[in-house]
């Protein structure tokens, strides 16, 4: 999941920065990308966990005195106008994901709501007709938010700002860092959102029923957002029926525990984000 080629890896002045280390080794052990055994989903919330505590760090990182000395000194270098404006891109991206993660979680539990009420076939299609608006804007806004995140990835970094004691580039280089793999992550997050609406063609149901039997929707390898793709398309080429509705609920719920997962990370990532803006700009403009 973060696997980016030019991602370097951080050596700290220990003395300095103790907490550097501790941030170096959790930086590792994200990169190291050690694969959930569960879906991508569960792979992403887990990667937002690490992240967050990443977070924390680099926050522990900013209360100490040397390293707000060496950031306040330098208040009109291009480095530090870039992680003042980057994060407010991050801050913008991890709200906007959250928003529009939250927006088709209402919308399966309507689904959800309408194919347990069963009040006849035009009820259910209506809800999955929804749904699949949700999905396609999800997809529309996923699509922008992944531009701006792709974005700020390839922008080019200023060169390193030597100081009398070569404080500012430890402390920068340490925050370029964990924006780099939290970028990686937010890329992660947005690829799997962006996964393509499949257009409506009948899917039959005996296909559909054969796949759920052999656990193939159940494979890790396959989104949640596939798996109920694939069987919303398999009744609405059909009438609704108890096998159909079992299914179809079972995935929606699934799905809806993914996205309360996801939702979750970012509401905690987006809350860390404010804290770390707040103390740069204390920092910086204090």
């Amino acid at each position: 999941m973060t696997n980016r080629s030019h991602v370097r890896s951080i050596s700290l002045p220990s003395r300095s920065y103790p907490a550097a280390l501790k941030i170096e080794k959790e930086l590792n052990k994200i990169r190291s990308g050690e694969k959930s055994s569960g879906s991508m989903t569960q792979t992403i919330c887990s990667g937002l966990s690490e992240l967050e505590g990443l977070h924390k760090s680099m926050d522990e990182l900013l209360s100490l005195p040397s390293a707000q000395q060496a950031l306040s000194h330098h208040v009109n270098e291009r480095q530090v106008d870039e992680l003042l404006d980057e994060s407010v891109r991050l801050l913008d991206v991890c709200g906007s994901t959250r928003d529009v993660i939250s927006q088709l979680k209402e919308n399966a539990q309507d689904l959800q709501s309408a194919l347990r009420r069963r009040k006849g076939d035009v009820c259910v299609q209506s809800g999955i007709s929804s749904y699949i608006c949700s999905r396609k804007k999800m997809n529309k806004d996923g699509k922008k938010l992944l531009a701006a995140i792709k974005k700020m990835d390839n922008k080019d970094r200023a060169s390193p700002i030597l100081d009398q004691d070569h404080q500012l580039p430890a402390v920068v280089g340490v925050l370029e860092e964990v924006n780099s793999i939290t970028i990686s992550i937010f890329q992660a997050l947005l690829l799997l959102l962006t996964t393509p609406v499949p257009k409506r063609k009948p899917t039959r149901w005996s296909l559909v029923s054969k796949f759920v039997h052999k656990g193939i929707v159940k494979d890790e390898n396959v989104k949640e957002l596939e798996s109920v793709d694939f069987i919303l398309s398999a009744i609405s080429s059909g009438r609704t029926d108890l096998e159909k509705m079992q299914i179809a609920h079972e995935e929606l719920e699934t799905l809806q525990a993914g996205l309360k997962g996801l939702e979750n990370g970012l509401d905690c990532m987006f809350r860390r984000l404010i804290k770390t803006r707040a103390s740069l700009l204390n920092i910086v403009y204090h």
